[in-house]
Formats: C-alpha cells, sequence, structure tokens
C-alpha cells in the first residue's frame, strides 16, 4: 500500500491564526509513504516540510536517503528546505529531483543555493551537513529502485503555471497516486493531466479558486473546484484530494466549499495539515 500525508497545504504564503486551524497554514509539502517499509518520499518543500523533518528524525526506520521532487520552484514551494532538520545531518543523503521533458533549467542548485546566501540565510547548503545530489532528469518517465527492491516509476508532464510546473504520477506495485499542483487548465481541461490520472487511486489537485474568483485571476497559474472535479470525472479516479487553499480562505470558507464540492464527487475531501490518506 501506500500513503501520502500532507504537511503543507496553503498556496501562496503561509497563514496563522484560530481561522485556519482546522486545515493549517503551512505551504506545499506532501509525505509519500510505502506503508510496509515506512520508506519516505516527499514533493515540494514549502514551509510544511520543518514538521516532517522533526517527524523524519523520531521515525525508527533509519532512512539515511530523501528523494525530494519538485513540481516547480516557486518561493512557496521551496522556502522549507532551509529548516528541513535532516538536511543537518552528516549521514543522509538527500535527493534533489526534477522529472520531466521540457524544463528550463540551467543549474538546478543555484535554486536552492541563492535562497541561502548571506543576504537571505545566516547558512549556506554546504553548513547544512547532508550531502545532496542534484538530478534533472529531461525526461517524462523514470523507474527508481529502492533499497528494499520493488520499483517506483515516476512519470512528469509539464503544465500550464507561469514559469513552468509538472504534475507527477507515483506508481508502486498495484497502487498509484497523481498529484497535480499549480495548475491553470484555461478554457478547458488539459487532457494530458486526465491521461495521467486515468484510472488512478488517488488524486492530489490544486483548486486555488472558485469559479467565480478564477474569472479575476487568470494566468494566475491556478485552477478552480469545477475544474478539479472534472479531471476527476473524466479520468475516473477513485478519490480526490483538493488541496494549495488561497490564504484568504478560512476554515469556515473551506468547510462550506468542501461540502459542495462532495455534492458533486461524493468520493472528495479537502486537504488538511497532518491528514494521511492511504491507498
Amino acid at each position: 500500500m501506500l500513503s501520502i500525508k500532507f504537511y503543507g497545504v496553503r498556496g501562496s504564503i503561509s497563514v496563522f491564526g484560530e481561522e485556519y486551524r482546522e486545515f493549517g497554514g503551512n505551504t506545499t509539502c506532501i509525505q509519500i509513504m510505502a506503508s510496509d517499509t515506512k520508506r519516505i518520499g516527499i514533493l515540494d518543500a514549502g514551509t510544511g516540510i520543518r514538521l516532517l523533518g522533526k517527524d523524519i528524525l523520531a521515525m525508527d526506520n533509519h532512512q539515511d536517503e530523501l528523494f525530494i521532487a519538485f513540481s516547480h520552484f516557486h518561493w512557496d514551494h521551496i522556502q522549507g528546505l532551509p529548516f528541513f532538520a535532516p538536511a543537518y545531518e552528516k549521514n543522509m543523503h538527500i535527493k534533489i529531483l526534477a522529472l520531466g521533458q521540457d524544463r528550463k533549467i540551467e543549474n538546478l542548485k543555484d535554486i536552492f543555493g541563492i535562497q541561502m546566501q548571506a543576504r537571505f540565510f545566516p547558512l549556506t547548503m554546504e553548513d547544512m551537513g547532508a550531502q545532496f545530489s542534484f538530478l534533472s532528469i529531461d525526461k517524462n518517465s523514470e523507474v527508481f529502485l529502492p533499497p528494499d527492491g520493488i520499483p517506483v516509476k515516476m512519470t512528469a508532464v509539464r503544465h500550464n503555471h507561469p514559469g513552468g510546473a509538472y504534475s507527477y504520477r507515483y506508481e508502486r506495485e498495484q497502487h498509484s497516486i497523481v498529484i497535480s499542483t499549480d495548475i491553470e487548465h484555461g478554457e478547458s481541461i488539459d487532457q494530458n493531466i486526465v491521461e495521467l490520472a486515468r484510472n488512478t487511486d488517488l488524486l492530489v489537485h490544486d483548486a486555488q479558486y472558485s469559479s467565480e474568483e478564477l474569472k479575476s485571476r487568470k494566468g494566475w497559474g491556478h485552477s478552480s473546484y469545477d475544474q478539479a472535479i472534472a479531471v476527476a470525472k473524466q479520468a475516473n479516479v477513485k478519490k480526490l484530494i483538493i488541496t494549495h487553499h488561497d490564504p484568504e480562505h478560512d476554515d469556515a470558507y473551506l468547510r462550506k466549499m468542501e461540502k459542495w464540492c462532495q455534492e458533486r464527487f461524493s468520493h472528495c475531501e479537502f486537504a488538511r495539515e497532518g491528514m494521511t490518506v492511504t491507498v
């Protein structure tokens, strides 16, 4: 089995206050775990990765190699990395992964090194202690072989977002998860994403706005609740989790919209920090 745990569910900027307690205020970070071996992979390093790092060090699986895949490199998806405790462990090997064709990246390391220059942060990446590898793989699919010997297939599809972003499909044995965040479909649903999510066990999809809000936010790189549901229906997914909540949407608003979405697609939930879903 596979399980995912949400450590950050907000888009754009982290938020704090009583009105955000139920859904949480950290930016995007998702843990993917093989339920049998407890081995962990990570998607994105928003502010939620700080707590994930603490949890990893407290676990008893003694994992000394971590993959962190990135959907894209906007601040709300990378700014937590300097606060990721395992990155300060000398026996830890952290592999930074950017998978997918047509990426316009000249130096993957520089993306993270720049935010830790002296003018922005007191420590550099070299000061952190862990060994870093930077993997920019210019193809849409790759098979990785973890220490447990069970292959993991990852597929990436580029989608519309300012500066470019990628949706991922993660497959292990007979189970699959698709994560599609920071995606703007435009006037019609991106059929490449529908095909990526075809018959998946779990689709995690961006829906930062209502359809009405989206009218005044075209070009901002995000989806509506209607669009996330449309992808789930067209792709025949088993379960839909909606994430990347707008910082202006408090708990009361999100509860209302979650109910609205469930009336249109019953196997739907909104992501909450700390929530775990198993497939």
